[in-house]
């Protein structure tokens, strides 16, 4: 099994930044891809940022460089930093693994999700 812990959303006001953490524990065998989505009020979920075992990254359109991924593979962990926060990236954030686990399978897991509200 695997699980993912999420923090650091929160209440944050226009223009302001929060930093979001996952961090992947249990029967991992390596990470093929870490990523974050997100799903606002009444929307569809949709990618905010994703980064591959080779180390490319991938933002979606609507960050427009106000966004960094990060990640630390010795602690399986992704980090999300998020500045020049608008009221419309109001929504609750996913992480998301791609994981080979120790008995070889390849399997997505997801995080349990981390609500950010921007507002003044």
């Amino acid at each position: 099994q695997v699980q993912l812990v999420e923090s650091g959303g929160g209440l944050v006001q226009p223009g302001g930044s929060l930093r979001l953490s996952c961090a992947a524990s249990g029967s991992i065998g390596s990470i093929n891809a870490m990523a974050w989505y997100r799903q606002g009020p009444r929307k569809e979920r949709e990618l905010v940022a994703r980064i591959i075992s080779g180390g490319s990254t991938e933002y979606g359109d609507f960050v427009k460089g106000r966004f960094t991924l990060s990640r630390d593979n010795a602690k399986n962990t992704v980090y999300l930093q998020m500045n020049s926060l608008k009221p419309e990236d109001t929504a609750v954030y996913y992480c998301y693994f791609s994981i080979r686990t120790l008995s070889g399978n390849n399997r997505g897991y997801w995080g349990q999700g981390t609500q950010v509200t921007v507002s003044s």
